[in-house]
């Protein structure tokens, strides 16, 4: 009878010591935030960390990061899109990097409104290019579809929203309900760990950083239930129909997207340009930012 009850108390303390950790961890706070380059906007959700980069005045790029690195995933290339002459407006999607981890559901539109209202916030009235990597691709094809008026032209780096390639464990961590939030907490957060522990530079850093943080892992596991996998079909459709100049840039050997996304967006949008570029993975705009670059600057010689 006592073995019963000590297996019992034992196997609750193994499943409640993941959702124990998340609540122990601590949030973002303002402390943390006098270290963030940039400002900070308040929204309906929560603060949102932001950061423009460029000449006062010049035509606007928004850039969207993806599912776990926060918006330091583009610094590799911001001198480079400044020097174009570009005003560059990053920031941090809701759960990532200095902003907010609000309790809810990550969905797209969940995204979608925080574009939005930081682009109020902002009193950005001009068009824009949109540039989303990962599921930040996702998040900008949505929001152009909105508003497709408004939209100079979109860059997909390394882009969901066609299709994802994930893991046994990440599949049931999606798809089933509590077990998977255990699994995703205790599970994936430590492979997530162990794979940084011999990484370096400002990337790592980061997204050490997030690990240490409320909300974060949370973060990770709503959008991959209701944002990431997401299928894009009519907002891409869309865009072709409504002649929105979309330029998508793949990395040949990602393990992440497969570049069966390619044809797919081919289907889709058949104005759509594409290119792959050899020697690199799912990490494009930090791994190889030079190659990344040429591809956007003979977009951008042959659109003028």
């Amino acid at each position: 009878m006592y073995y019963l009850i000590f297996l019992a108390l034992c196997a609750a303390a193994l499943f409640g010591f993941p959702f124990l950790q998340e609540r122990q961890r601590r949030p973002v706070d303002w402390g943390d935030r006098k270290a963030a380059a940039g400002d900070f906007a308040k929204l309906s959700d929560g603060q949102t960390h932001y950061r423009w980069s460029g000449r006062a005045r010049g035509p606007i790029i928004v850039a969207v990061h993806g599912l776990t690195t926060p918006s330091v995933v583009w610094n590799a290339i911001t001198p480079a899109l400044t020097a174009l002459g570009f005003r560059v407006l990053s920031y941090d999607l809701y759960g990532r990097g200095y902003s907010d981890a609000p309790f809810r559901r990550h969905t797209l539109d969940f995204y979608v409104q925080q574009l939005d209202e930081l682009l109020t916030f902002l009193k950005v009235k001009e068009d824009i290019t949109l540039m989303g990597y990962s599921m930040g691709g996702s998040i900008v094809t949505a929001y152009a579809a909105t508003q497709p008026h408004r939209i100079a032209r979109v860059f997909l780096i390394a882009s969901a929203g066609m299709a994802i390639s994930e893991s046994k464990l990440e599949r049931f961590c999606r798809s089933v309900p509590v077990l998977g939030d255990w699994a995703h907490g205790l599970i994936i957060g430590e492979k997530m760990r162990r794979g940084l522990t011999k990484k370096r530079g400002e990337i790592a850093e980061a997204q050490r950083l997030q690990l240490t943080r409320r909300g974060y892992l949370p973060a990770v596991l709503s959008s991959r239930r209701h944002a990431l996998t997401a299928s894009l079909e009519a907002e891409h459709r869309k865009l072709g129909r409504e002649d929105v100049p979309v330029f998508a840039f793949w990395g040949r050997d990602d393990q992440t997207i497969p570049l069966t996304a390619v044809g797919t967006l081919a289907q889709w949008n058949r104005r759509a340009r594409q290119e792959d570029i050899a020697g690199v993975g799912h990490g494009l705009p930090y791994e190889q930012p030079d190659a990344l670059i040429d591809k956007i600057q003979l977009v951008l010689r042959e659109q003028y």
